[in-house]
């Protein structure tokens, strides 16, 4: 029973977690505070009550609208909530109610933070990145599974893979290809799961973005020019990798053999 509270309380400490992500999502981009003012409605700008702010329940209460003006709520909010919530619990779960777990999920925190400002807005920002980078590296001091060393060859391994293939296009093209959100994306991942993890996160993030970008273009009239971001890919990599990366290895490896 006791097990069971513990679980959902973690559940909705990351619910939580995830209606202030929203936050972030909203007002990174804009450059705007995210702490002050208080939450308002982006349509008739009506500060929104504790009551109408509970994460999913007041979506599902309010049936996706403004309780004031009915404009739609992008369902959106109570997605970002939901991810909150479990990875929130994925994170007890695999790593108990310990430091490693709170330094994983912050990583998946900051990186559901850029997955979505990457869609919205094709960009990544550089104070999550940039703060990332050191922050990351600092955390990985406490982290069983990896070394400094692992974790520095991440950051350089990382960052230097992207920017070698950025740097090879635009010489072939003469055009810019990967923007440089993502080298420092992924230099920021890299401090976290190691090089080993760096390598597992591109070969994911290229299937998966792969695929993606296939039915991207089937339906859209802009075929080969579409435009698809990388972030989002690349966060799913890592994310897999920090959860599954060695057993989905071991397996991949036994297959072969």
């Amino acid at each position: 029973m006791l097990t069971y509270l513990i679980e959902v309380s973690i559940f909705i400490f990351g619910l939580c977690i995830g209606s202030f992500l929203n936050v972030c999502i909203y007002r990174l981009p804009a450059s705007k505070s995210i702490v002050h003012p208080r939450s308002t409605c982006s349509n008739c700008g009506t500060l929104i009550a504790a009551y109408d702010n509970i994460p999913v329940l007041s979506y599902l209460w309010l049936k996706g609208r403004c309780r004031h003006c009915q404009i739609k709520i992008s369902i959106r909010y109570p997605i970002v909530e939901l991810l909150g919530g479990l990875l929130a619990l994925g994170t007890f779960l695999k790593f108990g109610l310990t430091l490693e777990a709170l330094i994983y999920y912050l990583f998946c925190a900051a990186l559901l933070i850029v997955t979505f400002i990457d869609i919205d807005h094709r960009i990544i920002p550089n104070v999550i990145t940039l703060p990332g980078i050191p922050i990351c590296f600092a955390a990985s001091f406490a982290l069983p599974t990896i070394t400094y060393k692992e974790a520095l060859l991440g950051i350089l391994i990382g960052g230097g893979s992207l920017f070698l293939v950025a740097w090879i296009y635009s010489l072939i093209t003469k055009k810019e290809g990967m923007g440089g959100g993502d080298i420092k994306l992924l230099a920021m991942m890299g401090a976290i799961v190691g090089w080993q993890g760096v390598l597992f996160t591109i070969f994911v993030a290229s299937l998966v973005g792969t695929l993606a970008g296939l039915a991207a273009m089937l339906q859209s009239r802009k075929g080969m020019k579409l435009a698809v971001p990388f972030g989002p890919f690349l966060s799913i990599g890592s994310i897999t990798y920090a959860f599954f990366g060695t057993p989905l290895i071991d397996w991949y490896f036994n297959l072969l053999g």
